[in-house]
């Protein structure tokens, strides 16, 4: 596979077809190393921006409100005189930021996703912001991502790109190995607690926790730089930020390959730009940019 050029950044490796593999049998791969120093820390300063503004949803005033209307919130115990943390988290910034598009379409990063997917070509389907702060004990629930995408596909996936050290203290991301092989669709849920969407369609996510042997989990420590890809049907989750001091900033991308078609998903939030779409039409690369074209 040719390499691929990176507004002047150093390229890392590709994955190797043992990552590859790895990748379409567990679900989920941890590359280390992929991203330069360059790309983070800007990446970094722009996360900054985004809080400082207020750009992104606070999900732990969200839990507050869901318990309000008597719904359940996951949470981990506080520690005591640990400070209360917030869970923060944001889409679509690329739209808005140069930061957060250069990163989404010229980094090594769509690169690296075409080689996973085995596709010729991947287009951008959105990007997030997911912060937990010190003392955060908002969990995120299992879920997938799958179910809130409008699009089908085989070749669907989701990059995590950690800005902080993260360990299982900091809420390091469970991952269900395999379970992109599941034959269910399942219902999106409210991301901090277990409620699903109303009105949307499936199962509900199982109780993955209470049964180990049958959805088996695996986690990374991870550092800027590294990236962690899971499948868009793999089943994750994570517990809220135990530590006092460190924080958990973490950039998502979310890319789809040459299989990928518009599917409308009953209930699931639409972005403005998805209404009206027919099935099985192609993404609109106005809205879905090509990020990486191959021969």
């Amino acid at each position: 596979m040719r390499p691929v050029l990176s507004l002047g950044y150093a390229r890392p490796v590709l994955p190797t077809e043992e990552q590859i593999e790895a990748f379409w049998a567990d679900g989920v791969v941890c590359l280390r190393g992929v991203l330069p120093a360059t790309w983070t820390e800007r990446l970094a300063a722009a996360v900054e921006e985004l809080l400082a503004a207020g750009d992104g949803t606070d999900l732990s005033a969200m839990a507050s409100s869901i318990d309000a209307g008597g719904g359940p919130v996951l949470r981990d115990a506080a520690s005591a005189g640990a400070p209360r943390g917030r869970f923060f988290a944001g889409t679509d910034h690329w739209r808005r930021h140069p930061t957060f598009r250069d990163f989404a379409l010229a980094s090594p990063l769509p690169g690296v996703v075409a080689a996973l997917l085995r596709s010729r070509q991947v287009a951008l389907y959105e990007d997030s912001v997911l912060v937990k702060e010190p003392g955060t004990v908002e969990r995120t629930a299992f879920h997938q991502d799958m179910a809130y995408f409008h699009v089908s596909g085989r070749q669907v996936c989701t990059t995590w790109c950690p800005l902080d050290r993260v360990s299982a203290e900091t809420g390091a991301v469970r991952y269900v190995r395999g379970s992109h092989r599941l034959a269910q669709e399942f219902q999106p849920n409210l991301f901090v607690s277990t409620m699903a969407i109303p009105g949307t369609a499936g199962e509900a996510v199982p109780d993955v926790e209470a049964d180990p042997e049958r959805y088996p989990q695996v986690w990374f420590e991870t550092a800027p730089g590294d990236v962690v890809v899971h499948h868009a049907r793999t089943i994750h989750g994570a517990p809220g930020n135990a530590s006092a001091t460190r924080r958990r900033r973490a950039v998502s991308v979310r890319y789809v390959g040459d299989d990928a078609r518009f599917r409308r998903r009953a209930g699931a939030p639409l972005k403005p730009w998805q209404e009206g779409v027919a099935d099985g039409a192609g993404l609109d690369p106005e809205h879905s940019p090509i990020a990486h074209r191959g021969d």
